[in-house]
């Protein structure tokens, strides 16, 4: 293991799945790992439809912020589906991961939103915010979403509101950790 004065596990480097880049081996990156194996091996999404670590940066009351998405999937070139990970509690995932899907870019918003803490999910529906499904069986496979594509909105979000899910973003992803302060790993790329 890595001696980082931190209070993540690193057991060293592994390999993204979807990219082949070196990242840092922590619990939680395992957890990712295993969200993108599944979302290619069991749910049937290609590897070249997945976007991972996307992040959306935010500046408000002098709190710089980095919001970080785990993976964005999309079919026949369409963003369609968010999926962002966090450990703890799926209800505090919420809010965030719609504001995140609504302001990715501001030409199209992400219909639909898995969170997730790797052992329970929840599917959101963007334009309404309300829990479509639950558990790790609501994460819809490639097919799934296919038949859905016809009944998603993809269309932008309002302009005006668009300040108000920044600042929601700054908010709650604000990383403050039980050491006092952020708590990315010093000089290391982190899921």
């Amino acid at each position: 293991m890595t001696d980082i004065p931190t209070h993540h596990m690193v057991y060293g480097h592994c390999c993204d799945y979807i990219t082949g880049e070196k990242l840092v081996d922590t619990d939680d990156e395992r957890i990712r790992q295993q969200l993108a194996r599944y979302m290619v091996e069991e749910q049937g999404w290609e590897k070249q439809d997945i976007e991972m670590r996307l992040r959306i940066e935010t500046l408000f009351n002098q709190q710089f912020v980095t919001s970080k998405i785990t993976m964005v999937l999309s079919l026949d070139g369409a963003r369609c589906l968010m999926l962002r990970y966090g450990p703890g509690s799926l209800v505090t995932r919420e809010r965030p991961a719609l504001a995140a899907a609504r302001v990715l870019s501001e030409r199209a918003q992400v219909p639909l939103v898995v969170v997730t803490n790797g052992v329970d999910a929840e599917l959101l529906d963007t334009i309404t915010g309300k829990v479509i499904s639950t558990g790790m069986s609501s994460v819809p496979s490639r097919a799934k979403v296919k038949k859905m594509v016809s009944e998603l909105c993809f269309d932008p979000y309002d302009g005006r509101k668009r300040e108000a899910e920044l600042r929601i973003l700054n908010a709650f992803d604000v990383e403050v950790c039980c050491a006092g302060g952020p708590c990315a790993l010093p000089g290391v790329k982190e899921g």
